[in-house]
């Protein structure tokens, strides 16, 4: 078809410690596999389930695009070139995903007071793309050369792709639309090991009457009020088909990886599956499917529907950078279902803060190469179905080793970054407002005046001589002048503290400032 393209074949970068391969973890057949390009020197056809666009996405939807980013990372690490497309579903998706419920185009157009039309829903549609786009770049995702092809852009393959399964005898019509006929494709529930026959045990109730099986799924939906013109009638896309024609269009026919939350399982991937492998002649669709787990709040899905999403919006009001929810979803393994709090996200900010901290205070040295033997370790916990608990641990045993000059730490851990992306030495302006919040700024000695140099050469003196009480007494004058002390085995580390206004300040903590140090 002309719509479809195969992808190009740029050369990818030199391979980076080849001898460690990646091994992920592959949906279809629940088992790690390494993974190698079937096409030696081109890209790899990286497909991540993306949004629908209709309102903003929550912390439970945006783990996984972290997940992909640190795949894409992890990729590109090991010397592979991605070519990754991430798709915009602006028509089309139902409230359910078996084609029952409300478009969800269509609520979120009631939700914000606009008149139900095409028109609407693109508006609607580009407001929330872009605060999407907005929140993969705050969680530092990168998306350099990332398509993100629209639904609504991809209606002409859609239909052909449809005609296609039609000529091929997969598809039947009822009063509401095109629907695929699931019995015409004896794999179906391969991903996952769906037990469809148990579907059908368990449908004693079918919410339509006129499908001839419980697993079947709209290819077209009747809309004669709203929607596209088609050769079945006018109306919208299945959400399903989207998904295959949208990938084929950038990808071409075979993806090498496809992405998406473990809710995509037992529908809307295996549905993926059916259509896109029925239509090209059962070619494998995609070689690897990965899955990230839930984020849960109270044991429970995060979903608008139950009214518990978190925006990443509403980080900042609880005083939360959003990088630390990035480092939250780093702290378990992307198959590891995490339960969401708040004191657990603070936690992972602390940490965040710290290893920034500490980062900046090692002296940059151009010449610096990283260690290899804890790049060694790292790499092989990355490349292990992408291990990031395993990686951080790594990092964080790093900052402590004291054996190695802490130039090369540095080093190490800027390489480390390029997978974990935390924006180490990069940090923005209000990650750097809580990094001087929570531990101070340093300040170097040629910036002090010469009344603070003068206290505290007086008080390394009195601490040479053991007077610690004159000691004590002259931090004290030095904090009274803005700055506070950490004491370290190359001398002490001076650092200006953030000036708060005393009525801004919960009375309970007027203590001794030097014990936030």
């Amino acid at each position: 078809m002309a719509w479809f393209s195969e992808p190009d074949s740029s050369t990818p970068r030199a391979a980076k410690h080849a001898e460690r391969p990646v091994t992920l973890h592959n949906t279809m057949g629940n088992a790690d596999e390494p993974f190698a390009s079937a096409r030696p020197g081109a890209p790899v056809r990286m497909y991540h389930c993306g949004p629908t666009v209709y309102g903003p996405a929550h912390i439970g939807n945006l783990r996984s695009y972290v997940f992909a980013d640190i795949l894409r990372r992890t990729l590109e690490y090991n010397g592979f070139s991605v070519k990754q497309v991430i798709n915009i579903t602006d028509v089309g998706h139902l409230s359910s995903d078996a084609d029952e419920g409300e478009d969800k185009m269509t609520k979120g157009l009631k939700r914000e007071g606009l008149a139900v039309s095409l028109e609407n829903m693109r508006l609607l549609a580009g407001r929330y793309e872009e605060r999407f786009k907005q929140d993969l770049a705050t969680l530092d995702i990168e998306t350099a050369g990332t398509q993100f092809p629209r639904a609504s852009e991809h209606i002409a393959p859609m239909i052909a792709m449809i005609q296609t399964l039609e000529q091929k005898g997969y598809t039947y019509k009822t009063s509401d639309g095109i629907y695929y006929d699931t019995s015409r494709f004896p794999e179906y529930g391969k991903l996952g090991g769906i037990d469809v026959a148990a579907l059908k045990e368990g449908a004693r109730i079918e919410a339509n009457v006129e499908k001839k099986n419980p697993a079947d799924f709209a290819l077209w939906k009747f809309d004669d009020a709203l929607g596209f013109e088609s050769p079945f009638g006018k109306g919208f896309p299945g959400w399903h088909i989207e998904c295959s024609a949208m990938s084929r269009v950038a990808l071409g026919e075979q993806l090498d990886i496809h992405t998406g939350g473990i809710d995509h399982i037992p529908v809307h991937h295996n549905n993926e599956i059916a259509q896109s492998e029925a239509a090209t002649g059962k070619k494998p669709f995609a070689r690897i499917w990965m899955h990230n787990a839930f984020i849960t709040i109270d044991d429970e899905k995060i979903a608008k529907s139950l009214g518990n999403a978190i925006d990443l919006d509403e980080l900042p009001k609880h005083g939360i950078h959003p990088l630390a929810l990035r480092y939250y979803y780093l702290g378990a393994h992307y198959r590891t279902p995490v339960n969401f709090s708040w004191a657990a996200l603070k936690s992972a900010q602390q940490a965040l803060l710290r290893l920034h901290f500490l980062f900046d205070q090692m002296p940059v040295n151009a010449a610096a190469e990283p260690i290899m033997a804890y790049q060694q370790r790292f790499h092989e916990r990355i490349n292990a179905d992408l291990d990031t608990p395993g990686a951080l641990a790594i990092a964080w045993e790093l900052v402590k080793d004291t054996s190695f000059p802490a130039p090369a730490i540095r080093a190490t851990l800027l390489d480390f970054d390029t997978v974990l992306g935390l924006s180490l030495g990069a940090p923005d302006a209000q990650l750097a407002r809580l990094i001087i919040a929570e531990f101070g700024e340093i300040v170097p000695a040629e910036k002090l005046s010469k009344t603070v140099a003068d206290l505290i050469t007086a008080r390394e003196e009195a601490r040479g001589a053991k007077d610690w009480t004159k000691a004590d007494a002259l931090r004290a004058q030095v904090l009274q002048l803005g700055y506070a002390l950490e004491d370290t085995p190359a001398g002490p580390r001076v650092l200006r503290k953030e000036i708060v206004e005393q009525e801004e300040r919960e009375a309970d903590t007027e203590s001794d400032p030097e014990g936030s140090l």
